[in-house]
């Protein structure tokens, strides 16, 4: 779906001031699905992550297409009065700054439900209220805090997740109450504060742990020495030296699982008949397996398991992706172009609706690409435009290459 006027979101305006990730992936997620996003972007060179290394090379790439930069000087009265002159045309604002950075800017909730009540104003922190909530914190740091790197494992060796999944979900959650606080509007015809969190965010993920400790007394072990839910959930090594990971996680797969092998003995013991049973006799179970399994490459493998419908996963890296072809046929991988002039693809979300997928229709945007058409939609003229540009209230991107 990339016709804008079909969109769930076609007519709503989001006004953003966000770097990194959680902020971003928020703004994705409400401009893929139609809104038009206008990301606010500092003078002179933009948002930072536009310039970062290592594994925040494609941060700024990831998300950030279907949005529009503006870019302006917030630290002049001249670049603030446009600012607010958008702010009053919005919908939602979404923010992911320091606590106060916002307020000092003359841009908090409270001042800026007076100029637009109707406004929803949407924060992206580290904590939600409490104790901690004026901290700083970063996706590494509540992943360390909330117990994820913990259970990540293994023992005593604490280890993020590989990808910033506080962050992402983070951002997710705002889309969540932002929508709410659409609907909700509708009747009120009022916005308001919505807060996500990444601490917050992180001890929902670890939940799950939690109540097993409440439920049982016994606290979760990470990860790689869990005691699985399941008898059969673990990565076995084929006859070719490959990794696969399958799963037998009922009692149906496992008389499944155990006829496609060729197994009777295994599916009429009486100590593996059921899954609770199978998960206490893992230690010796989980060997045999593994013996069974090295008869086989892994394309053998991969087939048996896909013939006979039992839940199965190749070890792929995340740069084979590009070749994965479920990926590649159901339009899940959307092709983009980026400020720098590379074409590549990159995942779209996750959802479809009405059995269709979201597009793009706008690239990832350069700095002040859209600096222009933004200021003659709020009533500036060609010469107040060029007056703003001259005096670097503004950026254009036709000045700043």
């Amino acid at each position: 779906m990339s016709d804008a006027t079909a969109l769930p979101l076609a007519g709503i305006r989001v006004v953003e001031f966000v770097h990194m990730i959680m902020g971003p992936s928020a703004g994705l997620i409400l401009g893929d699905l139609g809104a038009e996003v206008i990301k606010i972007e500092p003078l002179p060179r933009g948002d930072n992550t536009r310039r970062l290394l290592g594994t925040g090379v494609g941060f700024f790439m990831s998300y950030n297409r279907n949005k529009k930069s503006f870019g302006v000087d917030l630290r002049s009265a001249a670049g603030r009065e446009i600012v607010l002159k958008l702010i009053k045309s919005a919908d939602i604002l979404t923010e992911n700054f320091r606590p106060g950075a916002m307020e000092k800017l003359g841009f908090g909730y409270d001042a800026l439900k007076t100029v637009n009540p109707e406004l929803i104003y949407c924060s992206h922190k580290g904590f939600l209220a409490g104790p901690y909530e004026h901290r700083p914190a970063l996706d590494e740091v509540v992943q360390m805090m909330g117990g994820l790197a913990y259970m990540t494992g293994p023992p005593g060796r604490p280890l993020r997740a590989g990808a910033s999944v506080n962050d992402v979900m983070g951002g997710m959650f705002a889309v969540i109450g932002a929508l709410a606080a659409l609907l909700q509007r509708q009747t009120t015809k009022r916005g308001q504060e919505i807060k996500s969190a990444l601490f917050e965010n992180c001890a929902f993920l670890v939940g799950q742990h939690m109540a097993q400790y409440a439920l049982t007394g016994v606290a979760a072990e990470p990860m790689p020495n869990r005691i699985s839910a399941w008898g059969i959930y673990d990565i076995f090594v084929t006859k070719d030296e490959q990794q696969m990971f399958v799963g037998v996680v009922s009692d149906t797969q496992w008389e499944v699982f155990c006829r496609a092998f060729g197994l009777p003995d295994w599916f009429a013991d009486p100590t593996l008949k059921t899954n609770n049973l199978r998960v206490q006799a893992r230690p010796t179970l989980l060997p045999m397996i593994g013996a069974v399994f090295k008869r086989y490459t892994k394309a053998e493998l991969m087939r048996m398991c896909e013939e006979t419908g039992l839940p199965y996963a190749p070890i792929t890296k995340p740069e084979e992706l590009f070749d994965d072809p479920h990926l590649k046929e159901s339009g899940a991988l959307l092709p983009i172009t980026t400020p720098e002039g590379t074409k590549t693809v990159i995942p779209g979300l996750p959802l479809e609706m009405a059995g269709q997928r979201f597009g793009v229709r706008l690239d990832v945007p350069r700095f002040g690409e859209h600096t222009r058409p933004i200021l003659r939609d709020l009533g500036y003229g060609d010469a107040e435009i060029e007056r703003l540009i001259a005096d670097g209230v503004v950026a254009d991107q036709e000045k700043v290459g």
